[in-house]
């Protein structure tokens, strides 16, 4: 399980955990500065070195800029403390089932109690504009910032992007405060030395070094995963502080680390930061460039049956209605191979590529579709709150003669499963053991196209099914809980 890198203390120090789940930039541009920047790149306090120099000297350079950070932040809490069992634990109130069934679970009531946590950040401002973690600050009703030099600020929060776990917050000092420059995140190699400061359980400003142990993790933690892997001692409370390279640049912000595992630790590059650290000084919030489709990774099986010369790409699960993509004449089963002057290696990319752009942005995006390269100008929307561009992989998949049964779709069914289109079977029974099971079709999915084949009813499945090949992949178009999904089933063979 993943953590993030903050402390919660209720007495004693327990480590605060979520699983990082569904939303960063692999190869994102290098921003110049505008006027409405707030780094001071290149100019920080700390003198950028032109050989490697001595920890000692990084140290005592970089420590002044970063900063301790504790919060205050409310929760909720049921009123009543519940009965202890004579037989060890919670006793359940037996009127609770009561309540939740009649009331929405209102019986017990709830207390909001404030909660102190910690974590770390870093001056990337004379003036007091300091970078930490989202999740530091998050429902924080009081920050306060504590310097190398003992001094404590009240900081306020300037903004904060939770897809990125960025955020921007300030202090007031009459006197110009320490600063750090930013260094290139791109230009990380594999194995090059790394230092990180923070403040780790609380302990204050403590320093450990470590390496690049990869580039471009991919960890769950959203639709812009691009992180930094380092064996650098990071722990919770690290949280929001900078991972610098050997020349005194900030290259990383530590964010996460695996729980039980030792010496892996998760940092956001810096170069994805810039821009939106900008937007959030400009205006508190970040607003991103939207395509309108849902994607997925291209896998070998369906190389044939997207006429395909190699797995790179993202292919279209779904184009959004009344989409930026929908509009430019997208199409279900295209494979997006470059975005502007970018290839696009996989559907981990694209999201992030798409996100650095404004809205309004016009893009030329290619695509490979039914074998031949096809051209599509669009211009990005806004991103909406509700709709994320990268599908989520699931298992799904479905067919005849592959260990699963189908059925036309009534009125009935259609009711039942809230579909808006009765074209195509609903799967009404996956056998165990069979293709169908191993590839995770489920009762319920409805198949809306075989090998890129519209099916209508019953009869156009089972004349479309009966001509597959056997041991041949052929990829299926599924529609479960309102979500379309590509994935390929090899038909066994007969007999």
């Amino acid at each position: 399980m993943l953590r993030h890198l903050w402390s919660q203390h209720r007495g004693s120090m327990s480590l605060g955990s979520i699983a990082l789940g569904c939303w960063l930039s692999c190869a994102l541009p290098v921003f110049p500065l505008q006027a409405a920047q707030v780094w001071e790149e290149g100019s920080g306090t700390a003198s950028v070195q032109p050989v490697v120099p001595a920890f000692v000297e990084l140290a005592k350079q970089l420590k002044p800029a970063v900063v301790n950070i504790s919060t205050k932040q409310t929760e909720s809490k049921d009123a009543t403390t519940p009965r202890r069992s004579p037989f060890g634990g919670e006793e359940q109130d037996p009127f609770q089932d009561f309540f939740d069934r009649f009331f929405g679970g209102g019986g017990r009531g709830k207390q909001r109690r404030q909660r102190p946590s910690l974590g770390s950040g870093f001056l990337i401002h004379s003036s007091g504009y300091i970078v930490t973690n989202n999740h530091v600050v998050e429902g924080a009703t009081d920050i306060k910032v504590t310097l190398a030099t003992k001094q404590e600020f009240a900081a306020t929060l300037v903004g904060r992007d939770p897809k990125t776990d960025l955020a921007l917050i300030k202090v007031k000092s009459a006197d110009p405060l320490p600063t750090v420059p930013f260094g290139n995140s791109d230009a990380l190699e594999v194995g090059e030395w790394l230092l990180a400061i923070g403040n780790p359980f609380g302990l204050g400003h403590t320093v450990t070094s470590g390496i690049v142990s990869a580039k471009g993790r991919i960890i769950g933690a959203g639709p812009y995963d691009d992180f930094i892997q380092t064996d650098a001692s990071i722990n919770p409370g690290n949280s929001g502080g900078p991972l610098f390279n050997m020349r005194g640049q900030v290259v990383g912000i530590n964010t996460a680390i695996i729980s039980g595992g030792q010496g892996i630790g998760f940092a956001i590059p810096i170069n994805l930061a810039k821009e939106v650290l900008s937007q959030l000084h400009d205006k508190g919030s970040v607003t991103r460039g939207w395509l309108g489709v849902a994607i997925q990774s291209v896998s070998p099986d369906m190389l044939k049956a997207l006429q395909l010369e190699d797995a790179n790409g993202a292919l279209v699960a779904e184009v959004m209605s009344d989409g930026p993509a929908s509009k430019a004449g997208f199409k279900r089963g295209d494979v997006i191979v470059q975005l502007n002057s970018h290839k696009v290696q996989d559907s981990t990319e694209l999201p992030r590529m798409v996100a650095t752009l404004a809205p309004g942005t016009k893009v030329t995006v290619e695509v490979i579709r039914a074998g031949k390269k096809v051209t599509l100008p669009v211009t990005l929307g806004t991103l909406p709150e509700e709709k994320e561009a990268a599908a989520k992989p699931q298992p799904s998949d479905s067919e005849e003669n592959l260990g699963l049964r189908v059925e036309s779709i009534t009125p009935e069914v259609a009711r039942s499963l809230k579909l808006d289109n009765a074209k195509g079977v609903v799967v009404s029974r996956v056998a165990p053991d069979s293709p169908a099971a191993e590839a995770g079709v489920q009762r319920g999915d409805v198949v809306r196209e075989v090998n890129q084949q519209p099916i209508t009813d019953l009869e156009s499945y089972m004349d479309i099914a009966s001509h597959l090949t056997p041991d041949e992949p052929a990829l299926f178009l599924l529609e479960r809980r309102g979500n379309s999904l590509f994935l390929t089933l090899k038909p066994g063979k007969e007999g």
